[in-house]
């Protein structure tokens, strides 16, 4: 059977399976271990569904699992991942239940990354229908924490080992030849005016709403209102008997492209320092990051290289017992390293620190290496585009294994809201990552190694 054939006659059982997947709101709890009770029950969903496609499968320790084919003493990984960001507000239908609407799909995950799971589900299984000759053995391995710390393909590694050659759809085509570093922190500030402060969702993405309420009289309204205004910046003031409360609203967006969206939270800081707060928070944070993304006063210029510079996200923040919290995800150059990078973060003084919770090293491949040429052949021949393969922000499974990239889902132009309201899936371009799925397995196959 032709692969466009096959991809017609199975495109309707590929949304049943990609619905229940999405069904299941794998988001990161602690009601169950590891992960969260949801992503058990995502995970058993995807594992039924992989053996009713022929391919032998594998728990591990419900931290990720995998389903493999074929035979020799090489391996072909795709990993793909089962949990999912908070679904947010903003939807126009409930994030947990997959809509189809004018060609496309929509819910939470179905493009990051349950739709790509699902393609490479079936590109397994019309490989096996039509009795393809493997010469090495492919596993699709579905972790459950890619969203938050990739726990579950460290715990791949340990039990499992590295992979020969393979690939993560967790980006976009044509491939990424190299990602950037990543240092996570948490900002804390003591003694600040502020009475209480929250917004943010995760820290991988950009702060869209944020709240705060101060001291009543502590802050010149007008000149809040006035810089608010001339930002463009939608915003609400009440006030109480003692306090003021400050709402502003800005735009959610993946932490890797901070510029893409507004965040809230540099608004809402700035616009009191504007106002005349006087406050050693709002003081501090205006001095060492006011409303850059790239860490501009903190020195990360002299880092850019030719090839990626630095970006900061300040993604949640939260007080707790009278202290400010907010986390920072920041996404470096591929040509220096975290000790470079965690320098130009001490700037920490009596009443506010920066404290360093994790970093991982940049990736980076030379792109005449076997199997990404094998990658981009695949990508050319079947899409005639010569795009050239790109490096990025985001962190994916690839960090966390050796010999892999990130090589789809997302095609050259294509933007799904992956992280916002309404997160989509194109149908037709599903079915393209199924025919190209194929085809990387093929030259993967054929590669030595």
């Amino acid at each position: 059977m032709e692969v466009r054939e096959f991809i017609e006659k199975n495109i309707e059982n590929m949304k049943k399976d990609l619905g229940r997947l999405v069904e299941c709101p794998s988001v990161y709890s602690d009601d169950m271990e590891p992960f969260g009770k949801a992503n058990h029950e995502v995970l058993d969903r995807a594992l039924a569904m992989m053996e009713e496609k022929d391919l032998k499968t594998t728990n591990l320790d419900y931290y990720c699992g995998f389903g493999e084919t074929g035979e020799g003493d090489k391996l072909i990984g795709i990993l793909a991942h089962l949990d999912v960001v908070p679904a947010g507000d903003g939807w126009d239908s409930d994030p947990f239940v997959m809509v189809e609407k004018d060609g496309k799909l929509y819910g939470r995950g179905v493009s990051d990354d349950k739709g790509a799971a699902v393609a490479s589900m079936y590109a397994l299984k019309y490989l096996i229908q039509e009795n393809y000759p493997f010469k090495k053995r492919v596993r699709l391995i579905l972790g459950c924490n890619e969203e938050t710390g990739s726990k579950c393909i460290r715990h791949y590694v340990e039990k499992q080992g590295d992979i020969d050659c393979g690939f993560t759809p967790d980006g976009d085509f044509p491939g990424i030849y190299a990602e950037k570093g990543m240092v996570g922190a948490l900002i804390t500030g003591k003694n600040s005016k502020i009475i209480s402060i929250s917004g943010g969702d995760v820290s991988n993405a950009v702060c869209k709403r944020c709240e705060a309420t101060v001291p009543k009289g502590s802050f010149d309204v007008e000149k809040f209102k006035k810089f608010l205004m001339t930002h463009n910046i939608t915003f609400e003031i009440s006030e109480n008997e003692d306090s003021t409360t400050l709402v502003v609203y800005g735009k959610a967006a993946h932490a890797s492209m901070p510029d893409e969206g507004i965040n809230a939270l540099h608004f809402l800081l700035e616009g009191l320092y504007a106002a005349d707060f006087n406050d050693t928070f709002t003081d501090w944070f205006h001095k060492h990051f006011a409303l850059n993304l790239h860490g501009e006063l903190l020195g990360y210029e002299k880092l850019k290289d030719d090839i990626t510079d630095t970006s900061i996200n300040l993604g949640v923040v939260f007080m707790k017992d009278g202290v400010i919290n907010i986390t920072l995800d920041m996404r470096f150059p591929v040509k220096t390293n975290s000790d470079e990078v965690v320098k130009l973060l001490n700037v920490n003084d009596e009443n506010n620190e920066i404290i360093i919770k994790h970093r991982t090293e940049p990736l980076f491949f030379d792109q005449s290496t076997p199997f990404i040429k094998a990658l981009k052949k695949a990508y050319v021949d079947l899409t005639g585009d010569e795009t050239p393969m790109q490096a990025i922000g985001g962190g994916t499974y690839a960090k966390a294994i050796h010999n892999c990239i990130a090589w789809g889902s997302e095609f050259v132009g294509e933007n799904n809201n992956i992280h916002g309201a309404n997160e989509s899936l194109v149908i037709d371009n599903w079915k393209k990552q199924v025919e190209l799925y194929i085809e990387a397995i093929r030259n993967l196959n054929e590669i030595a190694l």
